[in-house]
């Protein structure tokens, strides 16, 4: 299957005040036509960043420092401008975390879409009605609410407008960053629903962002677990929940109750906090909470992903 994106040691670094600060450290992974793909790992390990650095969504104070994001072909680092709005949210969208901060309270939901169809899609106003009302239909909302306020839907109800609006034009690619974790078990399961058939039916691949595995392991053919900035793990999705080699894989199993056993137990649980990118550890970055540590770890860098079995890839030194 053909890369539609190819994220080739991609590095991200933040301006503050305490100095620059780098939060995603030569990240490589690619996203096949078609395929959702899951980035998982602990809050601050580097999924958002990157998420923003594909889409072009990035902080004032957020730069990226190397690497490559080729989209179709084409680096993204390198294209113009107009290139890159060319491609960034109508061939790849976003759908943020949180629903009501991308929307504008003081105009209608409709009025929001119409304004994308309009301006970015060269649509009328007659056909950039259509259009919305063809996607409310789509994503399990009424067409009849298009032109209420974004504090009159419910959470669930503004996810499924964020990602109405991330299908505006009919991307090739939607990063989806956590967009279910603020709502309940239910509405999560219809959205993740809805998504699966949208893949299905059109085509489009997905990056499908979360700390939750048991999500992911519902939706994506393939995951890839992030620490610290780096891949530290990739591979098919039941290879790596049956058999997880790196022990922080291992760890973010275990957090699950009894999801997966066997693969994971009491004694892989991870313990600590992700090490501050201020003062980085010495080595492995995750040799401080590594329950398999020995001294090699503490001295050098881990590894290079290395492949250990097919199409399952880890960086450490004890897989």
């Amino acid at each position: 299957m053909a890369a539609l994106l190819a994220v080739e040691d991609l590095m991200v670094e933040y301006r503050t005040g305490r100095g620059m600060v780098r939060a995603v450290d030569k990240a490589s992974f690619t996203v096949p036509e078609g395929s959702v793909v899951g980035l998982v790992g602990e809050s601050g390990c580097g999924k958002t960043t990157a998420a923003r650095a594909i889409t072009g969504v990035m902080a004032g104070n957020a730069h990226i420092a190397g690497g490559r994001i080729a989209f179709k072909g084409r680096d993204l680092l390198t294209a113009s401008r107009a290139e890159q709005r060319a491609v960034r949210w109508r061939e790849i969208a976003f759908v943020p975390q949180s629903a009501m901060n991308s929307l504008d309270p003081v105009y209608s939901v409709g009025s929001q879409l119409a304004e994308v169809l309009v301006h970015r899609g060269d649509k009328s106003r007659a056909g950039a009605r259509r259009r919305s009302v063809e996607l409310f239909e789509m994503v399990g909302l009424s067409p009849a609410r298009l032109d209420e306020y974004p504090h009159q839907f419910s959470g669930g109800m503004r996810q499924r407008v964020a990602i109405a609006i991330a299908l505006l034009h009919r991307p090739a690619l939607i990063v989806c960053d956590e967009p279910t974790t603020a709502l309940d078990v239910s509405i999560q399961a219809q959205i993740l629903t809805e998504m699966r058939s949208l893949v299905r039916d059109l085509g489009t691949a997905l990056i499908w962002i979360s700390h939750d595995l048991a999500t992911v392991s519902s939706l994506a053919s393939r995951i890839l677990v992030m620490y610290a900035g780096r891949i530290i793990e990739e591979g098919p999705t039941a290879a790596v929940l049956r058999a997880p080699r790196h022990p922080y894989t291992r760890g973010l199993i275990a957090a699950i109750p009894d999801a997966f056993a066997p693969a994971a137990g009491a004694a892989d649980k991870v313990h600590g906090e992700i090490p501050s990118p201020f003062d980085p550890p010495s080595g492995c970055a995750f040799h401080p909470r590594c329950p398999i540590v020995v001294d090699s770890c503490r001295a050098e860098p881990g590894p290079a992903l290395r492949a250990l079995a097919a199409a399952h890839e880890v960086r450490c030194w004890r897989a």
